[in-house]
């Protein structure tokens, strides 16, 4: 009796699966494990087909147009915005008439936004009057301007041949005479660069400080030395060097002797070892009189 299974020859079993990866499969797994390569497909491939779209969409006019108009508009409303106005100006350390002077110059038109405002261009304005030495300008919360002013202070009168004019200690210009009105007067120079020399024509003026109102002033001479004149019309000529130590000399001969309350024309102290005595015209008749000289013909 025969079988009913058949029989069947050996069964060829599958082929074994290889496990290493193809040569591509091993390539791609080694470059993603580099840094770079994942950064470049997880933050450089997104934000490269951006720029694209975006580029793609800005690139027509239209699209360009609308965006900008949104974006000065959006801007247009936060700088007018009520925390960002500017409502107030205040101009703290100058005079009242200094003050008006310098509104005119920065005539701001308020409120403003506080975007508006240049304060670097403002401050400069500020510092171009010519009373003002420094300023500093910022916006304080509240909606205020605050210009701080360090104002130049007139200490002399220089008589220009044009008109008169105020200088503050450094020789510099701080406003026509007419301009101003002084609380007290102040003592005058006058002479071609008597601007250069401000300081040494104070330092003079104190040390003649005892001649009270009867000093009228100083005199620049070939824009190297000083006259000190009187108000009796007589003048003390001082030197170029050390004028101070020559004028403490006259002031000390007056305080001893009362000199210059006499009738002298001029003391000249150009040679403070030679110092010379000029006798007004008046005084010299009277002396010649009274020694006796007839000043008709000479003859005595």
């Amino acid at each position: 009796m025969r079988s009913l299974i058949a029989r069947r020859g050996p069964v060829a079993s599958p082929p074994a699966h290889d496990p290493a990866p193809s040569i591509w499969s091993y390539r791609f797994q080694r470059l993603w494990l580099t840094p770079l390569f994942r950064s470049l497909l997880r933050i450089g491939l997104p934000a490269f087909l951006l720029i694209l779209g975006v580029g793609w969409y800005l690139s027509d006019p239209a699209n360009w147009r609308g965006v900008t108009d949104q974006v000065a508009e959006l801007r247009r409303e936060i700088e007018n915005r009520p925390e960002f106005r500017v409502n107030l100006m205040t101009i703290d350390g100058a005079s009242p008439q200094l003050s008006e002077d310098l509104r005119a110059i920065l005539a701001l038109d308020l409120p403003v936004s506080s975007f508006d405002l240049d304060l670097e261009g403002l401050r400069n304005r500020l510092e171009g009057f010519p009373a003002v030495a420094r300023a500093r300008i910022r916006i304080e919360p509240g909606g205020y301007l605050i210009a701080t002013i360090e104002e130049r202070v007139p200490v002399i009168i220089w008589q220009t041949r044009a008109e008169p004019v105020l200088l503050d200690a450094a020789g510099q210009f701080v406003a026509r005479l007419s301009e101003r009105e002084l609380p007290t007067p102040l003592p005058m120079i006058a002479g071609e660069g008597a601007d250069r020399a401000v300081d040494e024509a104070l330092a003079l003026m104190d040390a003649a400080a005892s001649l009270g109102d009867g000093m009228h002033g100083l005199v620049r001479m070939g824009e190297r030395r000083w006259d000190v004149v009187l108000r009796n019309g007589c003048r003390i000529l001082l030197p170029a060097r050390d004028p101070l130590t020559a004028l403490d000399r006259v002031m000390a001969l007056n305080d001893a002797q009362d000199v210059l309350e006499r009738d002298i024309q001029r003391i000249d102290m150009r040679n403070p070892q030679r110092p010379n005595i000029q006798l007004s015209p008046h005084a010299l008749t009277e002396l010649r009189r009274m020694r006796g000289i007839d000043i008709g013909d000479g003859n005595g």
